[in-house]
């Protein structure tokens, strides 16, 4: 059967990268993706903020921003899945093309800009699911909207009872502004305003919500946002989305487009911030981390830096939806012969000596 999924892989690579995209969640609805058939091995058992993981291995949002295959993903052997992004409005994001394979270098830059379908669509899904594991719903703001922290709680409520968690997506350098609020007072209006209404929509229960940074921030800029996060309840931080910045070691012609760059050449920089928040948090709160990981190596790397999970995407478009099974496989040896018996063993040793 992999064989089949290789080669199908390799036809997707012949199509534009979003036409492949497409033709990838059409055929995830028809049931032809992968199936993980091995039980979880008890090693990759993980608790995140409320959550229990049958593995930390997840997807990140960007690979279903429409809600129409997350059971499809978590068959595929993902421990937890994240789609979206979502705004409250449909939006067409940025003109085509806007996705570029830098096929030499295994990595992807997009310029997508928040292109999907609308709350509606994607609630009606998730309220059809039978709710068999772990879904979270990541939001963001209309790019034309005049009240974007609006956005965001509009998001929340009414996704709120659909999602096992929400990811609060300020990062995306694709909608132009929105990483003004990572600053701090901006950063301080938008919790404050997403708490209040966590407040209203559940007095008494919590659900996990989480806030996607960048990669590209100062030390001054992760302890702003370390502390604002902390003082407005916030259940964690995914490190990081997709950088602005180019690594001299792109050889791709696609190179200079612009737009977020991921895959493998962000796996240096976004470790690094990854381990400046963990240093900074000194375990307030848990981490998620993302960006480059395309193998069980790269996932414990993320582990060691500070990451609680992790989160991939990019690397599919080399090597296919099996590649969770691959990943937490290593993974799980890794951690054995390093000596750990479960991942919260793992958690930052490499910042911590």
């Amino acid at each position: 059967m992999s064989g089949l999924h290789d080669l199908a892989n390799a036809a997707f690579r012949l199509l534009e990268p979003e036409d492949a995209h497409r033709a990838a969640i059409e055929g995830l609805k028809l049931g032809l993706g992968p199936r993980a058939r091995r039980a979880e091995d008890p090693v990759l058992a993980t608790s995140l903020a409320g959550l229990s993981l049958p593995s930390p291995v997840g997807l990140a949002a960007g690979f279903d921003k429409n809600a129409e295959v997350p059971d499809a993903m978590l068959r595929a052997g993902f421990g937890f899945v994240e789609c979206g992004t979502v705004t409250p409005l449909p939006q067409e994001g940025n003109p085509r093309p806007r996705i570029f394979r830098l096929t030499s270098d295994r990595g992807v830059i997009n310029r997508l800009g928040f292109n999907n379908e609308g709350l509606e669509p994607f609630a009606r899904r998730l309220a059809a699911r039978r709710r068999r594991g772990v879904v979270g719903a990541n939001i963001g703001a209309n790019k034309d909207s005049t009240d974007r922290i609006a956005d965001y709680v509009t998001g929340l409520t009414r996704l709120w009872g659909l999602a096992d968690y929400f990811t609060i997506n300020i990062s995306s350098p694709n909608t132009p502004g929105l990483r003004n609020l990572q600053t701090r007072d901006a950063l301080d209006e938008l919790l404050g305003r997403l708490d209040e209404a966590r407040q209203a929509l559940s007095p008494s229960g919590r659900c996990a919500v989480f806030l996607k940074v960048a990669p590209d921030l100062e030390d001054s800029e992760v302890l702003a946002i370390a502390e604002t996060s902390i003082a407005h309840g916030l259940d964690g931080l995914i490190v990081g989305n997709t950088t602005l910045s180019r690594p001299a070691t792109l050889n791709s012609p696609f190179r200079t487009e612009s737009g977020g760059l991921s895959g493998a050449p962000l796996m240096s920089l976004s470790t690094a911030v990854l381990g400046r928040f963990f240093e900074t948090l000194q375990g307030r709160l848990p981490l998620i981390g993302a960006g480059g990981i395309a193998s069980g190596a790269d996932a414990f790397a993320k582990i060691r830096a500070g990451a609680s999970a992790v989160q991939l995407y990019s690397a599919m478009v080399y090597e296919g939806p099996n590649l969770a099974v691959k990943v937490k496989a290593e993974l799980a040896a890794r951690l054995k012969a390093e000596g750990f018996s479960s991942v919260s063993e793992a958690v930052g040793t490499a910042t911590l000596r």
